[in-house]
């Protein structure tokens, strides 16, 4: 089992865990297009933009539009958690911690998954018939940091950056950022003003949605030296493919002396579906 259950055997005069400070599952499974898949890879079809041609004739013939297809491609990525309670533990303690640990565990599960999901985000994506083409993120896609931390000009861009794509408004915006990016946002007068701003930032403390955008906070962001790569997105511009959920199991181990066994696994990958629904932000922290 764990080396540090020791911390709670019974000289520590408490009768309860607590979770030390951590992020409690995914932030960002709900904010993207979720699907179950089968197999070590998924493939997802999509249709691109056609053109329709004007009829210049009477009686001409039918013309022959060839609508344009692409297809990403999704691996599979298998996490799993697994720990020990002995029961010679139990006696020496005030608490069980079988609750603690599966509750340690299922957050692990979810921050693997926003984890895939980020890597994803601003990584290479596959497509082609095979998946074996590798497509980056374009420059154009990008906004560098131009040492500056979040500003509001650097969401108008990104809100620009999508709306020239033609992204559908109806769409759900989100962009991820950490505590730095949210720090710098609050100085600006026209997040936190109510003559800017309905969320009323300055009162609650924090942004949780402004240009359309809804703000997801994150601290598992990619940092190179002093440069956080935040990302903003439409819904469906990113998926998360399940192949196995979550897997919870709690029960003995024979071969461990009896030992309860915390055991969590699941098969999830993750992809950019669209570079024109994905826009980097590089802030300068």
């Amino acid at each position: 089992m764990s080396t540090q259950v020791t911390t709670a055997f019974v000289q520590q005069y408490s009768a309860n865990v607590q979770m030390l400070s951590q992020q409690m599952g995914s932030r960002l499974r709900d904010t993207v297009r979720v699907e179950s898949m089968t197999g070590k890879n998924a493939f997802f079809d999509q249709v691109g933009v056609a053109t329709a041609v004007k009829r210049t004739t009477r009686h001409g013939d039918t013309p022959q539009i060839d609508t344009p297809h692409a297809r990403r491609r999704v691996s599979l990525v298998d996490y799993e958690y697994a720990d020990l309670i002995d029961d010679q533990d139990k006696i020496r303690m005030l608490i069980d911690p079988t609750s603690s640990y599966a509750m340690a565990a299922a957050a692990a599960m979810g921050r693997a998954i926003d984890d895939e999901i980020i890597a994803a985000a601003t990584g290479t994506a596959f497509t082609g018939e095979t998946g074996s083409t590798s497509t980056a993120l374009p420059a154009g896609q990008q906004i560098a940091a131009g040492g500056t931390d979040m500003t509001v000009a650097k969401l108008r861009e990104a809100k620009k950056i999508l709306d020239l794509a033609d992204v559908d408004p109806s769409i759900p915006r989100y962009i991820a950022v950490g505590p730095n990016q949210i720090e710098s946002l609050l100085g600006d007068t026209n997040v936190t003003s109510s003559d800017f701003n309905t969320v009323k930032a300055l009162v609650q403390g924090d942004v949780n949605q402004f240009m359309g955008f809804t703000f997801i906070m994150s601290n598992r962001l990619s940092l190179s030296g002093s440069t956080r790569t935040c990302f903003a997105w439409a819904e469906d511009g990113m998926a998360l493919a399940i192949g196995r959920d979550v897997n919870a199991r709690i029960d003995e181990r024979a071969d461990k002396g009896y030992s309860t066994q915390v055991y969590y696994a699941m098969s999830v990958g993750s992809t950019r579906m669209e570079e024109e629904k994905v826009v980097q932000i590089d802030c300068a922290e």
